[in-house]
Order: structure tokens, then sequence, then C-alpha cells
């Protein structure tokens, strides 16, 4: 019986052998794979590992809090901007000007936090989702941000070593990535995670039991935005350029949904989430390309659409991906998986 008896069996990081042997062949394969593919692969990857930051910092406040929110866009918009402008016009280092603007995203984040104590559901939603598109009207329309033509990132130094390539920028991508992902998954299993568990199953029965709905709401808040800070300020290094356009309203919709198409409540279903829609984002921006496909539905555009829509056939093939995983298996992916691993337990009874 899969039974712990004590706070330590539940905080420990490897449960048994078979996870450790998992666990090591998994970052033997991490450290090997620039080497084993090709580079539009490595990007790839790069792309996946920013996004499974923000999902998992995301699923600390929709999956384990029970708080919504359609404007994490704003937050990776002030991570991207932060880190590029103190590097390039404060002068600070990388290693130093990525955590800063963290923390002031996690600032915005906590403010944001505050109308959470009266608000819920789609409420809550509304007011995210504008504070999401007012950080993309400020910064348009602030010179000292680029205006509306945007920054270049400048140079990325850490030390000694000059990140110039999608290799170089993939290890410290990785472990970046690595290291936010175990610290999330350690927050859960502390008492501040067991507080986020209670608020999102009952808020008032966790108020009575002494939860401080105040400080664990909007530090939910803080630390998903602060997550999402930090993956914009690595974002901006792998496009080299951003601008307010590239934070609009359906960036926030593809975060929120690569946590419930994942699993709500799971670190693994957030990182499987990620990897998913990151995969079908980059693929199906060149699904006219595939054969016959592509042909076939370049026709259907012109026959019932428009010419001009050939190139948003990728919005529907992805949403309809997206709602046939939600209509077969409505835990996620992380639900398909705890009933593959309960199978492959009893097989082949």
């Amino acid at each position: 019986m899969d039974m712990k008896r004590n706070y330590y069996e539940d905080v420990e990081l490897f449960s048994s052998r078979v996870v450790v042997f998992w666990f090591c062949a998994l970052m033997v394969f991490l450290a090997l794979y620039p080497f084993l593919f090709k580079n539009y692969y490595v990007y790839m990857a790069n792309y996946m590992a920013i996004n499974i930051i923000v999902a998992v910092g995301l699923n600390l406040l929709v999956g384990y809090t029970g708080q919504i929110s359609l404007g994490h866009a704003g937050f990776f918009a002030i991570g991207a901007y932060g880190t590029v402008i103190m590097m390039g016009k404060l002068h600070l280092p990388f290693l130093i000007s990525l955590p800063l603007a963290g923390l002031v995203a996690a600032g915005f984040g906590f403010l944001l936090g505050l109308p959470a104590l009266r608000l819920e559901g789609p409420y809550l939603s509304i007011a995210t989702l504008g504070f999401g598109l007012t950080i993309i009207q400020v910064i348009g329309r602030i010179s000292y941000f680029g205006g509306r033509q945007g920054l270049h990132a400048p140079e990325l130094t850490i030390g000694p070593w000059h990140v110039d390539t999608d290799k170089d920028f993939y290890y410290l991508l990785i472990t970046t990535t690595v290291l936010l992902t175990w610290a999330a998954r350690n927050i859960i299993k502390t008492r501040v995670g067991r507080a986020f568990v209670a608020i999102r199953d009952a808020d008032i029965a966790a108020e009575t039991m002494g939860v401080n709905l105040t400080y664990y709401k909007t530090l939910a808040f803080a630390l998903s935005a602060f997550y999402t800070g930090v993956a914009g300020g690595l974002y901006a290094f792998v496009l080299r350029f951003i601008e307010p356009e590239i934070f609009g309203l359906l960036m926030s919709i593809i975060f929120l949904a690569m946590v419930v198409v994942g699993g709500l409540g799971s670190i693994l279903g957030a990182i499987a989430g990620a990897c998913l829609l990151s995969w079908l984002d980059l693929e199906l921006r060149n699904i006219l390309s595939i054969p016959y496909l592509g042909q076939w539905l370049e026709a259907l555009s012109k026959s019932y659409f428009s010419i001009t829509g050939v190139s948003n056939i990728q919005f529907i093939v992805y949403g309809l991906i997206m709602v046939f995983i939600m209509i077969f298996e409505p835990l996620g992916i992380y639900g398909f998986w705890i009933r593959t691993k309960k199978y492959w337990k009893t097989w082949p009874f």
C-alpha cells in the first residue's frame, strides 16, 4: 500500500530507486539533447522550457489556489521589458537583471492579488484581463520602453560565457527550468502549498481553520507573477526583439490552456501541457507546407473563408485539438497518465 507514515516521506524528492534512475536518465538526456538533434529542435526545446516555467507558475495560482488569471501576458511583458531595460539602459548584469525583473513582476502580481480578495470566477478573470491589456497599452505609449517600435535585447554574457547560440541558451534555460520546477514542487509540499490547496477547496473553511486569506491569495499571485516574469526575461533573448503586440490576449489564453490541458493541480501536468501546446504552436505555423493536407486546407479556406484566412487555419486546428482533449480526458494529460499507470500496475488483470 502506498501509505505515507510521516511528513518527511511526503516531502522527500525521490520516493524510490526507480524514481532516482529515471530522474538521472532524464538529466543525462537533457544534457545530451543539443548534440542529438538539429538546431530547430534545440530552439523548440528552448521555447518549451520558457512555457514550462510559465505553466508551472500559473498552476500555483490556478491549479493549487483556484484563482483564474487571464492577465499573465502582462507579467510576461513586465519580465521581458524589465530584463532588457536593466541590462541595456541600467547596465546591470544578467544574473541580477533577470531575478529583479521577476521581483518587479511579483510586485505587480501582489497588487493584482488584492482584487482577488473580493472577486471570484469570471469577475476575477475580467479584472486580470484588464490588467494584461492595460500593461500592453502603457508600454506601447512610453518612449523609454521603445514605444510601438519595441526594443532589441542586448548581448547576453554571464561572466566569461558569451551566450549567442540556441545551444548555449539551451543550457541556461534548462538549468533555470529545472531549478524553478523543483522550487515549485517544494512550495506545494510546505505549509504555504497546503494553505493554497485549502483555499482552492473551501476558502471559508480554510479561513475558519486559521488560514490568512489576504496573505496567501496575494502570495499566490506574487509567486505566479515571479515565475512568469522570469520566463518573460528569458523569452526576450530567444526572440532578440520585443514589442508590445507580442504580449496580447491570445498569449494569456494559451498560457491558461497549457495548465488546463495538462491537468490542474499537477506539476507534471503543467509540464506536459506546456510541451504539447508549445509543439503544436510551432508545428501548426507551417501547416500549409504539409503535403496534401496543406493544399486541401488552402483550397478549403479559399472556398468557404477568405484568402487571408489561410494563415489563421492553424488556430482553428489548435482549438479543435484542445477541445477534443478536454472532451475525452477532462483531467487533462495528467489524468491520462494516471489511468495508464494504474492499468500497468494491475496488468494483466
